[in-house]
């Protein structure tokens, strides 16, 4: 496999590992997201399992599900910017690698993921 491949497939994990916490977070089901979203809970499972690239209609029908913005479900996605690091200074590439990491809890990635990006806004202030 293609190092481009393996960077896709980690960030179709990494976006699946972060589609199922926001689902989780938002106490929803399967099969309440996909009565919500109009897409079958089949396929938001292979979604969440990193199997398939949702296309922007269902990333936009699972953004409003879950009340969350459109470009912020785009980015999680990596489909935003052509740049490793996007507008808000996080690298999707170490967020990915964080996501994909099955060592860790959903909750450990988390708060792993939070403390990451404090340091980079803190890094990021004059």
């Amino acid at each position: 496999m293609h190092v481009a491949d393996d960077l896709w497939q980690t960030q179709l994990e990494a976006f699946g590992t972060f589609l199922r916490s926001q689902r989780r977070l938002a106490n929803l089901s399967l099969r309440e997201m996909a009565e919500r979203t109009k897409v079958s809970n089949a396929y938001l499972s292979q979604v969440e399992r990193g199997l398939h690239a949702p296309s922007v209609r269902v990333l936009r029908s699972i953004a409003q599900a879950l009340d969350l913005s459109t470009e912020a479900m785009l980015a999680h996605a990596g489909l935003l910017g052509d740049d490793p690091a996007d507008a808000a200074g996080e690298s999707p590439v170490t967020e990915a690698a964080i996501r994909a990491d099955r060592r860790l809890t959903d909750d450990q990635k988390e708060a792993l993921l939070s403390v990451y990006r404090s340091y980079i806004a803190n890094n990021q202030r004059p």
